[in-house]
């Protein structure tokens, strides 16, 4: 790690203590010179860092910028195995991922970013990612997993990420079918998974699972097309301190439990209980076109059996369908 690295994790594992720039150098076996240049960077970055005479340096405790130390400080065993990068800015955490992949990453690469400049979200949609306020991941998988069995991997994550939201706000949540995560009736998470099939096998080659959060209200909102639908994690005037650090890592912990088990499909039930739409109407969009439908129950493929209105019955995939409920 850099100079400046070393200082990060030292003062964002140590919130609120004070560390005298001599303490600093020795410890790293740099000039205190260093230690203030790159306690200057971290304040540039935007890192909420005091400087008091006598005493030292110090991270607030109200610090919420996302960074590798941070997580890694809530990660369990599981969680330690991930190799965690975080970015300031970043076209796409899903493409970043995916050109790994391409190049032999092995599994357990994650990369998050502060904001993404080109988020995608299902159907080749945008997902809108501002700076500072969400939570912008993608896990790099190598599951021995077939391309029919590989929404395991969504519906696992929805899950992982509902557990997640409950454990740091105290809320409840919801899930869409297939992979969208609810708060109040409005979009909390959406979730991509984009993967490499072999044409040999039809086993997957490699999964990237993207994760994007609402945690905080933006300074100026969400756009007009996202008010109605949309909805954070926390209030805007709620001071959220290390949660985005937090949430993080309860969804990677969360997730690795389920995944190093996932044809068992031990996170089924806490799916089923939360999803939404079942016993209610939705509107199936397939090919363009739109038909009214109950939903009627998910298989343990999570398929959504769903029943028309002239009585017809039909097990859904959500890579041919969607719903509006």
């Amino acid at each position: 790690m850099t100079v400046k690295e070393h200082i990060l994790a030292l003062l964002d594992s140590n919130k609120g203590e004070y560390f005298s720039g001599e303490e600093i150098a020795v410890q790293l076996s740099v000039t205190r010179s260093a230690v203030w240049k790159a306690i200057k960077s971290l304040q540039t970055d935007g890192y909420s860092i005091q400087a008091v005479t006598n005493k030292g340096y110090s991270m607030s405790p109200q610090t919420d910028i996302l960074s590798t130390s941070a997580i890694s400080k809530y990660l369990d065993t599981q969680g330690q195995k991930l190799r965690v990068e975080v970015f300031k800015t970043i076209s796409s955490t899903n493409e970043a991922v995916k050109n790994l992949a391409s190049n032999g990453e092995a599994e357990g690469k994650v990369i998050l970013s502060e904001e993404q400049t080109a988020g995608r979200g299902r159907m080749g949609r945008k997902f809108f990612s501002p700076p500072g306020t969400g939570i912008y991941m993608s896990i790099l998988l190598r599951p021995k997993l077939s391309a029919t069995d590989s929404a395991l991997l969504t519906t696992c994550a929805a899950v992982a990420v509902a557990l997640s939201i409950e454990s740091v706000s105290g809320k409840e949540t919801q899930i869409k079918w297939v992979n969208d995560v609810f708060m109040e009736g409005k979009k909390v998470c959406g979730i991509l998974t984009e993967a490499s099939v072999s044409l040999e096998n039809g086993w997957l080659d490699y999964a990237v699972l993207g994760i994007g959060i609402n945690v905080a209200l933006p300074s100026e909102g969400f756009p007009n097309d996202l008010t109605e639908i949309a909805t954070t994690v926390i209030s805007e005037n709620n001071p959220y301190g290390d949660l985005r650090n937090r949430l993080v890592a309860e969804v990677l912990n969360h997730f690795m439990r389920y995944y190093e088990h996932l044809t068992d499909r031990l996170f089924l039930s806490e799916y089923k209980k939360r999803l939404i739409s079942l016993g209610e109407p939705v509107t199936v969009i397939k090919d363009n076109k739109q038909r009214k439908a109950t939903a009627i129950d998910i298989d343990d493929d999570c398929h959504l059996k769903v029943r028309y209105e002239n009585g017809d019955e039909e097990y859904l995939s959500s890579g041919e369908v969607s719903i509006k409920i």
